[in-house]
């Protein structure tokens, strides 16, 4: 009946509470799409109005992590982080990525973890940070490696680790590495949803190809993914044409080449897009126009670059001065989260050691104690079976004597009574012999009389014996009539007189024959029974 009540009261409370619930989903849905549409309105206008996309992703992060969608105000960071990027505002672009790392690590989410590593890798090598940049891009390739080694990440997904890792040997000037993680690109190339384009290849391997000195494959190449920038990507033209512009001076044709360079400053300036890579594409002009012999253009451009430079790069620079100091809050705060994580883990550690060493004393100490007590008990056991077996034994000994001499007296018994037969007997013969010798004086009728009283007193004498015989040797008549059914009574008399020991002149005696019809009646015995003639009588029958 508890339970009933309850179950009815939890039903009851479920019913009252699931408009609340319902109502809070709906309001969080609401949020969320709210918050998707404003993401989508600051990815369209980022390349025309920067500023007002910075306000819109901030505003689209908050309702995001309002809404309780931790992943979407990642993605939300990495678009802004982006965004501060391509206006070389690298400082701010470094901490925006350090914030969606922390949300990434409280999400355990190891795939955005590892996306972010990269983006922290090409902010290292903007700046010629070879080592730190290499650092990133290799955890974010461990991570991915381990996400596909257990199934929870496509194989084609490390193409975008092989993708930056080719692009920074490339801008590095060791093209023979760039070429080869261009090659794992390719090899592990898949056409998912989300996936890198092939454009993008392609324009690592034209760079390769024009740094190897092979201007016109590089050349056919940047012609051919020409278009699918334009439709897809206009604002990263500006490196497209930048790297065609040099293919063009390396063939000296400066003429195709400073076309090239002033459609990349033309396309920066329309998207607002990678104008930190004004100043090198300036620096290019400048070379461009002193190989020429124009020497005021080339001091012109060579002066926007230093200009540029030193606004973007310098490390006197307002923007980055943090950034190559190292120094921002939230990479500190995150060096001394993991240390302390660290010393909490090493402390557990030492706890959970002290604890399984207890744990495994007091286990082992258990076992040595039930082993001990098992033994004992085992060996009282054992102790305990002996002792009820030899009492056991002593009381069959003592029953097993006990039947035998009850066994031998009731045969002297059986003796006495078939010697008390054999007088009796020998009294009757005598008897009769008297009565025979007096025939005269008693009447015949009488004779008669007491001659059939004596007939019938000896067979009743004998069915006596039989039955007190058979009481005693019960086995002895079963066994004798199942081993041999065609012996006769008088067969089983001889038998029963020898299983007593007596001699034939006591047998002829009790049984009224002369001795040679007892021996004849024993060979006939054997003769029934197919004993040999070196069997003893005595001895097998003894055994029945």
């Amino acid at each position: 009946m508890r339970i009933i009540i309850t179950l009815y009261i939890t039903g009851l409370l479920w019913t009252l509470s699931a408009p609340t619930i319902r109502a809070e989903k709906g309001l969080q849905d609401s949020v969320k799409f709210f918050a998707e549409q404003i993401f989508d309105k600051a990815k369209t206008i980022r390349y025309h109005n920067p500023d007002s996309a910075i306000v819109l992703l901030n505003q689209s992060y908050e309702e995001f992590l309002g809404a309780a969608d931790t992943l979407q105000a990642i993605a939300v960071l990495l678009e802004l982080a982006d965004v501060y990027g391509n206006h070389a505002n690298y400082a701010l672009s470094y901490d925006i990525f350090w914030k969606a790392l922390f949300l990434a690590d409280d999400m355990k989410n190891e795939e955005v973890k590892a996306s972010i590593y990269i983006h922290l890798g090409r902010l290292y090598s903007f700046y010629k940070r070879k080592e730190e940049a290499l650092k990133y891009f290799r955890n974010s390739l461990e991570i991915n490696k381990h996400l596909v080694a257990e199934g929870l990440l496509e194989q084609a997904r490390l193409v975008i680790n092989y993708y930056a890792l080719c692009a920074t040997y490339r801008e590095l000037s060791e093209p023979a590495t760039a070429k080869a993680y261009l090659d794992s690109c390719f090899l592990y190339f898949s056409s998912l949803p989300g996936q890198i384009d092939t454009a993008f290849l392609q324009f690592e391997r034209s760079n390769i190809l024009a740094q190897d000195g092979k201007s016109e494959e590089a050349l056919e190449i940047m012609e051919s993914i020409h278009p699918w920038f334009i439709e897809n990507r206009p604002s990263y033209l500006v490196l497209v044409y930048t790297y065609w512009g040099d293919i063009y001076q390396q063939i000296s044709n400066f003429e195709a080449s400073e076309e090239y360079y002033k459609k990349a400053l033309g396309i920066s300036k329309r998207y607002n897009s990678h104008v930190d890579f004004t100043p090198l594409v300036y620096e290019k002009l400048a070379d461009l126009y002193l190989q020429q012999g124009k020497h005021l253009p080339a001091f012109e451009s060579l002066q926007q670059a230093k200009n540029l430079d030193a606004r973007f790069f310098d490390s006197r620079s307002e923007n980055n001065r943090p950034l190559l100091e190292i120094k921002d809050a939230f990479r500190l705060e995150k060096e001394q989260q993991e240390k302390l994580i660290q010393k909490q883990r090493l402390a557990k550690l030492e706890q959970d050691e002290k604890i399984g060493f207890l744990q495994r004393t007091i286990l082992l100490v258990v076992i040595a104690s039930l082993v001990i007590i098992g033994i004992i008990y085992l060996n009282y056991l054992k102790s305990k079976y002996r002792s009820e077996k030899r009492l056991i034994r002593k009381k069959q000994d003592m029953e097993m004597r006990k039947a035998r001499e009850l066994l031998e007296l009731k045969n002297k018994e059986l003796a006495v009574s078939a010697l008390q037969l054999v007088e009796k007997e020998e009294f009757l013969s005598f008897l009769k012999s008297q009565i025979k010798g007096n025939q005269g004086s008693i009447e015949t009728r009488e004779l008669k009389k007491i001659l059939r009283s004596i007939s019938v007193s000896n067979a009743r004498s004998w069915q006596e014996f039989k039955l007190r015989f058979t009481a005693v040797n019960e086995r002895f008549y079963q066994k004798i009539t199942d081993k041999f059914p065609d012996l006769t009574q008088g067969d089983q008399k001889i038998c029963a007189l020898i299983k007593l020991n007596f001699s034939s002149k006591d047998m002829a005696k009790l049984l009224g024959i002369s001795v040679e019809s007892v021996h004849t009646t024993r060979y006939r015995l054997r003769k029934k029974m197919g004993l040999s003639r070196s069997t003893n009588l005595e001895d097998f029958i003894a055994t029945l």
